[in-house]
């Protein structure tokens, strides 16, 4: 089984402290997410998005969709939300990286799905609540 479980990328980290990546409204800097089967081979050393182990579907396009970075802070806690995604198409997916558009597309997170899951009409991505608690990413 290629997933095994959920990963913040190690690239991704490194990218952070060296000052790679800004998520403030307005930036420059893009993301995307992209979907995978159950073939692909994606975890904490993965360094950039690739097609190999990407979804093939009508309806979806190879590097998968922008998804829009929103920050906020509460409680002493930063955290970090993207939009929720979706495409009208019959997909099945295994889980997806989500990573920086451009350069060397650099990978920052492996979400792995737990399962295959298939759509009969859209596929969604829905992340999780945003907030100090919830949120994906989270700095205390």
């Amino acid at each position: 089984m290629a997933f095994t479980g959920n990963y913040t990328c190690d690239i991704f980290k490194v990218g952070l402290m060296s000052g790679d990546f800004d998520f403030a409204s307005g930036t420059a800097d893009q993301y995307k997410l992209a979907l995978y089967t159950n073939t692909a081979t994606l975890d904490s050393a993965t360094t950039a998005y690739t097609t190999t182990g990407e979804v093939v579907a009508s309806g979806y396009t190879a590097g998968g969709s922008l998804i829009t970075p929103t920050l906020n802070s509460t409680y002493g806690t930063t955290y970090l939300d993207f939009d929720d995604v979706s495409w009208s198409a019959i997909i099945t997916a295994r889980g997806a990286l989500i990573y920086k558009v451009g350069g060397s597309n650099t990978a920052m997170f492996v979400l792995d799905f737990g399962s295959d899951k298939t759509s009969t009409a859209t596929f969604q991505v829905t992340f999780p609540v945003a907030n100090s608690t919830t949120a994906l990413v989270r700095l205390y």
